[in-house]
């Protein structure tokens, strides 16, 4: 190695040396800037320099049809420029940098070049949708001192926010509301559009918004009385539930004959039972399914909350009318998917099944679904909820419904009338095989709809009013509130075995009477046990404390008319 070699490899040391030292006290310098600035700031009044804090913003979310209140912590200090939002956040959450941003660029605040840092609490809980928008923006303006720190406490707020500062709605108000208020929060603000399913919890204010500017107008106290900040009064249920129990549309004066399939519907409504209806076209068995809602017990106010909450978090409540007064009546094609009917999705939405929750399932011919759609029903049936498991969590939805199916006996409609039916004993037993035995063993009332008579037709004699029926439903309907006072159970319907033997006792008679049945049907003990609630609701019809063998005789009936067919 030359000397000149020697000489350049010394000259570059001593440069990257020199280099060094000016990096570290050009480090050492901007640290001791930031303790400077930060040591200043403390104790600032405002109005005289920017104050930046943490803050902290109630919100909430819905899991399945439960509800969480979610912690919106935000954090703005001096550092590199970022703006970052942790906590099990969604792809939609994680946009929610770039819409608050802009949204607020749009209404006059200008984000200064900090850090900003958003934690959603607990954040061990997925979080998704848009309607953590507008409390992720209220966080920032609050620790940027733009709103008072005292202002947003104990104040819900939901909303997701558009690009020109306009608050949007969201699904799931409801339930967050009614969560919230069980937390003791009296005070949350919501898009315009969904203030009044806040308003439907009178322990709550609620104040509807249309931009983010109207919240910042509302939290700093410059409020402008005026469309855009909307205080809105509480809704009267109560009114509402009176106003939905009003005149039907359909009833059942319109059916002529079919005296005994009409009696089968009204033990079904009186107990909340599964019925399968049998018959030829044209014998009435849809036009009798679309009139059960009209003699079912009307719903409480508790159970029209617990139906709307999950017709909010599908966003199928979009005023106060369409709050559900009336028990769900749903009627899907045989063509409708097994995620369509029990729900599912990334983030799983509630099915048909769920939305039918307390009302009626009504599957018209039966058959013609598919035998796999049809046994996602069997563990509803059973546990009155539909659970559905993804990789974030498992996902549980009420589906405490009253499944009603209408189906002809064969592919041509007319067996067992030989005379009419061209159908071969294979194409009946094929026709009849796509229901399964478990769905059957779950159905409590199965009954044959008889060909129409022409006097039944061309008579003029009204049939009863489903007014005239329901009358009886509801008196049926006390014996069985009384009954179950104090218990979780509303139906006879509902009872478990444990219940059965409790509630469904039967004399000595009527013991040696069901022990002969039980024997020559055949009947599983979930058969069995289906007899003797459905001979209790007919008890209760006919105002009897006991159960009698003609009670049981009858409820016997609706179980022999599927070994007529399988």
């Amino acid at each position: 190695m030359t000397n000149r070699s020697i000489g350049i490899m010394i000259a570059l040391s001593e440069f990257y040396f020199i280099l060094l030292l000016l990096i570290r006290q050009f480090d050492t310098a901007y640290r001791r800037k930031i303790s400077e600035t930060t040591t200043k700031n403390k104790g600032k009044k405002r109005g005289e320099e920017e104050v930046y804090l943490l803050s902290t913003i109630i919100s909430g979310a819905v899991y399945g049809i439960h509800s969480h209140l979610i912690q919106v912590e935000v954090d703005v200090s001096q550092g590199l420029p970022c703006f970052q939002i942790v906590g099990l956040p969604g792809s939609e959450v994680r946009e929610a940098r770039e819409r608050v941003k802009v949204a607020l660029k749009n209404v006059g605040v200008k984000l200064p070049p900090m850090s900003i840092n958003v934690n959603l609490s607990p954040a061990d809980l997925p979080k998704s949708g848009t309607m953590f928008d507008l409390p992720v923006a209220v966080g920032i303006m609050t620790a940027l001192s733009v709103i008072p720190k005292e202002a947003p406490k104990d104040t819900l707020l939901i909303g997701e926010l558009g690009l020109s500062g306009e608050v949007k709605p969201v699904k799931g108000v409801l339930p967050i509301v009614r969560e919230a208020a069980k937390r003791g929060i009296r005070r949350c603000i919501l898009p315009a559009p969904n203030a009044w399913e806040g308003a439907l919890i009178r322990e709550v204010e609620s104040i509807g918004v249309e931009s983010i500017g109207d919240a910042i107008s509302f939290l700093t106290g410059r409020e402008q009385e005026g469309p855009a900040v909307r205080h809105s009064s509480p809704v009267d249920s109560e009114a509402l539930m009176q106003q939905g129990a009003g005149e039907e549309a359909v009833d059942f004066a319109d059916i002529s004959g079919q005296e005994g399939l009409k009696r089968a519907a009204e033990v079904a409504a009186a107990g909340f039972h599964h019925l399968l209806i049998i018959g030829p076209p044209g014998s009435g068995k849809t036009m009798l399914a679309r009139r059960l809602p009209t003699i079912l017990p009307p719903l409480s106010l508790e159970e029209s909350l617990e139906v709307s909450t999950i017709y909010s978090i599908s966003g199928l409540l979009q005023s106060a009318a369409s709050l559900k007064t009336t028990r769900p009546f749903l009627n899907p094609h045989h063509t409708i998917t097994g995620r369509a009917l029990a729900g599912g999705g990334r983030i799983p939405a509630p099915g048909l099944i769920s939305l039918a929750h307390r009302g009626v399932l009504f599957l018209d011919e039966l058959p013609e679904f598919k035998r796999e759609t049809l046994d996602i029903l069997r563990q509803p049936l059973e546990d009155k909820k539909v659970q559905i498991a993804r990789s974030g969590g498992t996902y549980t939805y009420p589906a405490d419904f009253m499944l009603v199916g209408a189906m002809n006996p064969c592919p041509c409609g007319f067996y067992p009338d030989m005379g009419r039916c061209r159908c071969t004993p294979y194409e009946v037993r094929r026709y009849l095989g796509r229901i399964s035995g478990p769905i059957l063993d779950r159905m409590d009332i199965c009954v044959e709809a008889a060909p129409m008579a022409f006097q039944d037709i061309a008579g003029h004699a009204a049939g009863e009013s489903s007014g005239d029926i329901r009358k009886r439903v509801m008196q049926a309907r006390e014996r069985q509130k009384e009954r179950f006072a104090g218990t979780e159970i509303q139906f006879n319907a509902d009872m478990g075995a444990g219940e059965v033997e409790k509630y469904c006792l039967l004399r000595a008679g009527e013991a040696r009477y069901m022990e002969k049945m039980f024997a020559t049907l055949q009947l599983s003990a979930r058969a069995y046990h289906r007899i003797l609630k459905v001979a209790r609701t007919i008890a209760d019809l006919e105002g009897s404390r006991e159960i009698e063998e003609i009670h049981l005789s009858e409820a016997v009936c609706y179980r022999r008319m599927d070994l007529k067919y399988w």
